[in-house]
């Protein structure tokens, strides 16, 4: 059976754009799956969060809860698709694991990875978030970006959003990251 040039190209292309990604923005590689190495990618990547933009522990000081994806490896070459495991913390604690997945369509070429908060600022929208069989994120989440983290509760659309989101940690050569589209399901590491 002949082998249809275009995907061999696509698939090459994708593999070696993943393969570039292949560290996260600490200089470490992809993390394992199981739970405690999820906790510890996840203290990590609040440690540089709060070390690095130091705005944002005042958000994450108000926030019900924060879910955090410490790596996010996202590519794209025609479609494109993001994945990546975090869990959702409360007071301190981890209340439970989740992956989030990513597809797009359209003019995109490159890969890259990221991290991503999720800071969940009332009770309902943390609620309504764990009761969901798989959220997606859209037009209820507001972004800030880390920079922004020492005005964002200032600013009247961040300081009444339910939800904030914050990227940060971009490596890779795939211009922006988004939330858009992204669906997040509850896992057993």
């Amino acid at each position: 059976m002949p082998i249809d040039r275009r995907a061999f190209i696509i698939s090459s292309a994708t593999t070696a754009l993943l393969a570039g990604c292949s560290g996260d923005f600490r200089g470490n590689g992809f993390g394992g799956d199981g739970a405690a190495r999820i906790d510890a990618d996840v203290d990590a990547t609040l440690a540089v969060l709060s070390r690095n933009f130091p705005g944002t522990n005042q958000i994450r000081n108000k926030s019900r809860g924060v879910l955090v994806f410490p790596y996010v490896t996202e590519a794209g070459l025609g479609l494109g698709g993001a994945f990546g495991r975090g869990a959702l913390r409360s007071n301190g604690m981890t209340l439970d694991y989740y992956s989030m997945i990513k597809g797009s369509a359209g003019l995109q070429i490159g890969g890259q990875q990221y991290a991503h908060v999720l800071f969940f600022m009332t009770d309902e929208a943390l609620q309504s978030f764990r009761q969901s069989p798989g959220f997606a994120a859209g037009a209820n989440v507001t972004y800030a970006t880390p920079q922004q983290g020492a005005t964002a509760m200032a600013e009247t659309t961040t300081a009444l959003a339910p939800i904030i989101a914050v990227v940060f940690g971009q490596q890779g050569i795939r211009a922006g990251a988004t939330l858009e589209g992204v669906k997040y399901t509850r896992i057993i590491p």
